[in-house]
């Protein structure tokens, strides 16, 4: 069994070391940058009389000041790659403490009409997905959220082989993650699709082949001038030439230069992504689906997107003026580049949607893998196609603190409903979380906090969280009745997990306690499966009428004037209540 700890320390010592030993060779080439400025300035002073060889020591010098720049560019990238190592192994020891409330909490994707989300703390403070979420791009985290929404109970043992692979690939997700977390998204994704799929040509034909004649003649140009077989006079008017004819072409090409400036980085390091996925060796069926889509007729995503990426930066350019100037007079580049840019979106535009997709899909499941890997000791289920829905052994809630937390035996058959009773705080509401979590988990493909666990694959609904709504007019318990209501339609269609906790709170508890008793007896002859917690002793005589219900109860104990908790799951109706010794214990009455 892995230590993840240990992994985790001992890489975010070796990246640590690794980015301070990059520092020290950026700052030996920052100084060999300035004494080539130094040099090149001094000599093209020295020989300034003589034209030419003050041109030759420029070239040179510029030459060399570019390579060395290029290098340190290279360089402040790795250091970078390695400090955001550093920091993904620092962030998942700070985790495994249980610090992880700082995290996104992913509030965005709560939706109180989900079937299940609301109820068992998916999002929020403290929930299930601030304490998974390693997303690190916005596609990424929609991406995981609506995996923890879908209630998709196909192709499971597809997930799980997916996420078991990438949970054996800790170096590779690391880089992964890493690379995509210096993703600078400028512009959102969709917005990106929705430029390249409406985008209209606008650089004629010709833009293919006259960049290149008209380079060709600057060429001739330059060197008769060199050699003083014609003016540099004439090299001056070819330059007006080349300018003018760019100028006619000025406004479409500033249209594009206005989005591909803000897409440039993007694609850059899409593409730096995409090479990871393409260049890992992935053996199971989902991931290699996955490669598969990021490749058209023979060539890698990864490519295209490092062409598109060069084709804007050169684009970008133009933003200099000598570069504008020199580059668009004697080269028509703008026009070249423009024309290329706009082939590329002509012939793989369509994709790009696609390969964005992938992209969001790894990042997502890089997330998944992570978990895995943080927790050796959770097993993924036997996914059985008939039997008990759950049958699992030690069974406990995935956040809770391991050495605190009580593990429950748990048994469902299908079409069998448990009514769970118990004093307060004694772990009901913990109960039906744990239950919930271990569903919308393993249907994920995740593995589960127990171990052992033989699951058959079932869709959740719940009622726990009801709330009442200004907005809509609507009173909590109008609120909950339509919730019930939207059960009962629900199960009519597919068959599903039903979790409820304390039903009917807005009414007096005779209309709750009758209203309940027949709602339970509506789930069961609607052949139902679920768990129904409540404070109501009378509903559990229901047990007595329907074989398919079973009481369980949560105990607690008064000793020595202090109230004790087990938080063990037993077989009966709990007789053991303490609201009364709790209001008396904290002196309320």
């Amino acid at each position: 069994m892995n230590n993840p700890i240990s992994y985790y320390k001992e890489h975010l010592q070796l990246y640590t070391l690794e980015a301070k030993q990059l520092y020290k060779r950026m700052t030996l080439l920052s100084l060999l940058r300035l004494l080539t400025f130094v040099l090149t300035g001094l000599g093209v002073y020295l020989s300034f009389t003589y034209w030419q060889g003050a041109l030759v020591i420029g070239f040179i010098g510029v030459a060399v000041f570019l390579f060395l720049l290029s290098k340190y560019n290279d360089i402040k990238s790795q250091r970078l790659f390695k400090n955001a190592l550093a920091t993904i192994n620092e962030e998942e020891i700070r985790i495994n403490s249980g610090d992880f409330h700082h995290r996104d909490k992913g509030l965005e994707f709560q939706d109180p009409k989900h079937d299940y989300s609301l109820d068992i703390d998916l999002f929020g403070r403290g929930s299930l997905y601030q304490y998974i979420n390693r997303t690190t791009i916005v596609e990424g985290s929609k991406k995981l959220a609506h995996d923890f929404k879908a209630n998709n109970i196909s192709d499971i043992p597809l997930r799980q082989e997916a996420i078991r692979e990438l949970s054996t690939k800790s170096k590779w997700r690391q880089a992964y993650s890493a690379t995509s977390s210096l993703v600078n998204v400028e512009t959102p994704a969709k917005q990106i699709i929705d430029w390249l799929n409406t985008y209209k040509l606008s650089i004629p034909k010709a833009m293919k082949f006259l960049p290149i004649v008209f380079s060709g003649v600057t060429l001739v140009l330059i060197l008769t001038s060199f050699f003083k077989v014609l003016d540099i006079s004439f090299l001056g008017y070819w330059l007006l030439i080349g300018l003018g004819l760019t100028g006619m072409y000025v406004k479409r090409i500033n249209i594009l230069s206005a989005n591909s400036d803000k897409v440039k980085d993007t694609f850059r390091h899409y593409a730096q992504l995409l090479d990871l996925i393409e260049n890992e060796v992935f053996t199971s069926h989902l991931l290699k689906e996955k490669q598969e889509q990021i490749e058209e007729d023979h060539i890698k995503a990864s490519v295209l997107f490092k062409t598109l990426s060069k084709r804007l930066d050169a684009l970008d350019n133009r933003n200099n003026l000598i570069s504008a100037i020199f580059g668009n007079g004697l080269f028509l580049t703008d026009l070249k580049h423009s024309y290329h840019i706009e082939q590329w979106i002509k012939e793989h535009g369509h994709k790009v949607e696609d390969w964005f997709d992938v992209v969001s899909f790894f990042d997502a499941y890089n997330t998944l893998g992570n978990f895995v890997f943080n927790h050796p000791e959770f097993i993924f289920p036997d996914i059985v196609t008939s039997g008990a829905v759950i049958q699992a052994q030690s069974l406990g809630h995935p956040l809770l603190n391991k050495a605190k937390r009580i593990d429950s035996d748990v048994l469902i058959d299908k079409q069998q409903f448990f009514i769970v009773t118990g004093a307060n705080m004694a772990g009901k509401s913990t109960f039906l979380r744990t239950i919930s979590l271990h569903i919308v988990m393993a249907n994920m493909g995740l593995p589960v906090c127990a171990k052992s666990s033989q699951y058959n694959p079932i869709k959740l609904i719940t009622s726990m969280r009801t709330t009442d709504s200004l907005t809509d007019d609507s009173s909590y318990f109008f609120s909950e009745l339509t919730r019930l209501k939207h059960i009962v339609e629900t199960i009519k269609d597919d068959a599903y997990f039903i979790v409820l906790d304390e039903i009917l709170k807005g009414t007096n508890s005779t209309d709750k306690a009758i209203g309940s008793l027949k709602f339970v007896k509506k789930l069961v002859a609607l052949q139902a499966t679920g768990v129904i917690a409540t404070h109501d002793l009378s509903l559990c005589e229901v047990e007595k009428e329907l074989n398919q219900v079973k009481n369980y109860y949560f105990d607690a104990e008064i000793i020595n004037d202090e109230l004790h908790f087990d938080y063990k799951l037993k077989l009966g109706v709990c007789q053991n209540m303490n609201a009364s010794f709790l209001l008396k214990k904290m002196n309320i009455v």
